[in-house]
């Protein structure tokens, strides 16, 4: 719809984002004014910046002039106006459209004389990669966009603005061998984006202009129990919904994705239990999948997580428990999605909800949301508090909002311990449980909600939070200046 120019009518007065969301946008404003381009004309408009980004901003920016000093013997000019490969046609294709245009979003750069081009492509998380299909897009437009004078040579490249690495050349090379590049790679990729009309709800309706009249997303208004459309859209998960109380500023980092301490988010406990939602996942995903049994294989973790020994060791016992509750055990078992990304518009709230059951089974014709979680010791508590995505999950099956049938429907909480398993059953449809569940969603929604500036919240959660390097509020670790 984009790329036909085509515009949806929004009833909803537009609403300006309290907060800067996109982590790229200071840099490149940082960027725009250190090159006297002059880019933004809208500087009272804007979000503010949160403290976490501000202070990666910073640390980019440091970085950026790291990389590329602009003080040899060939200095590169930044561009004013950004490049736009065009392509116009004599008649209008099987389209409609007379008229293409590609365009590649980075720091532009040229000589003074124009014969050489650099596109610096930013990204945020090391190991970043391309596919063929980004790299020939992005050295068409560096090679043939307009205006200025086209180049002899040119190169892309790109730059990880968390630890200043440029990586080896994306492109280099003449204009013959830019669109050589893209006729092989990049062409038919942009005919197929803008010829499939597939809709994917997710993270990107947030900011999608089409989301209020999109059919592929559906509405699920009064889901979180929030009557209140003055912000602008954003996303609510249970899992932002738990770190939102533990800390305002860390949960807004992590949404907007800035890099983690490795070593935090990275724990042995933290990969043991990863490793072993993979190992089910792959189980239950298979072509023709069958209830798994206690023999579980030594590479169980199949190496994507190097657990140490004892940790191999116990998520061996953990999963050999599984087979006792593996819900393939049941031979009414149908419709098995593994890990689906849920997504409903509650239009009340203005939120898009998202949530990833670890398994949806049908028992039956009846929904069946299983997650499953392991623990070392046996922990007493009421289920709904511990685990609100058990809430939600009562609340969007309670409500209808999966179909099927109710009679078998209800939310399976697997335990794994080392000497056993439990199966906690919860049924959706009981007033109470209602009631219970609704409580813990408006306990995790409302202050969320409501609060437009994510503040920390510094105490002892500081020593083991994943970005608190980005938070100036922090409180130091214990033995340290």
């Amino acid at each position: 719809m984009k790329a036909r120019r085509l515009r949806p009518v929004d009833r909803q007065p537009w609403k300006r984002k309290p907060l800067e969301d996109f982590p790229l946008g200071p840099f490149m404003s940082v960027r725009d004014e250190a090159e006297g381009l002059g880019r933004d004309d809208h500087h009272g408009e804007r979000p503010l910046v949160h403290d976490g980004l501000r202070t990666w901003t910073a640390r980019a920016a440091e970085l950026y002039d790291r990389a590329f000093p602009g003080d040899g013997g060939s200095p590169l000019v930044p561009i004013e106006t950004p490049w736009v490969y065009r392509t116009n046609l004599r008649a209008p294709d099987h389209r409609g459209a007379v008229r293409y245009e590609i365009k590649a979003w980075g720091r532009q750069m040229a000589s003074p004389d124009g014969r050489y081009r650099e596109l610096r492509l930013p990204v945020i998380r090391p190991g970043r990669q391309r596919t063929d299909a980004e790299r020939a897009v992005a050295a068409l437009v560096a090679a043939e966009g307009t205006p200025g004078p086209l180049p002899e040579r040119v190169r892309v490249v790109q730059i990880c603005l968390t630890d200043g690495q440029v990586g080896e050349p994306l492109f280099e090379g003449g204009r013959d061998a830019a669109r050589e590049l893209f006729a092989e790679h990049g062409q038919q990729t942009l005919e197929d984006v803008v010829d499939r009309f597939v809709y994917r709800p997710g993270s990107a309706c947030v900011s999608c202009a089409y989301a209020a009249l999109c059919p592929g997303l559906p509405r699920a208004p009064g889901l979180l129990g929030v009557d209140d459309r003055r912000h602008a859209r954003r996303s609510w998960s249970p899992t932002n919904g738990r770190t939102y109380r533990i800390c305002p500023a860390r949960d807004f980092i992590r949404r907007i994705k800035l890099p983690a301490e490795w070593g935090i988010e990275h724990s042995a406990a933290a990969d043991r239990g990863r490793a072993v939602h993979d190992y089910l996942a792959r189980r239950h995903a298979t072509p023709a999948p069958q209830c798994c049994t206690a023999d579980i294989p030594s590479d169980w973790a199949d190496g994507t997580y190097p657990l140490p020994e004892d940790e191999l060791t116990l998520g061996r016992r953990l999963l050999g428990h599984h087979s006792s509750i593996c819900p393939l055990r049941r031979a009414r078992v149908g419709s098995l999605q593994v890990e689906p990304s849920l997504t409903f518009y509650d239009e009340d709230a203005n939120v898009i909800v998202i949530t990833r059951p670890d398994l949806l089974y049908q028992d039956g014709g009846s929904w069946v949301w299983r997650e499953v979680k392991t623990r070392t010791k046996r922990r007493t508590g009421r289920l709904l508090d511990e685990n609100p995505q058990l809430a939600l999950a009562v609340l969007m099956i309670g409500g209808n909002l999966l179909g099927g049938s109710r009679e078998r429907s209800r939310v399976e909480l697997e335990l794994l311990y080392p000497d056993g398993a439990d199966l906690e059953i919860i049924d959706p449809f009981t007033p109470s449980v209602m009631a219970a569940a609704r409580a813990v969603v408006t306990e995790h929604v409302n202050p969320w909600h409501a609060d437009t500036r994510a503040l920390p919240h510094p105490g002892d959660a500081c020593a083991t939070c994943e970005v608190a390097r980005w938070c100036t509020a922090r409180t130091p670790a214990e033995g340290t200046a």
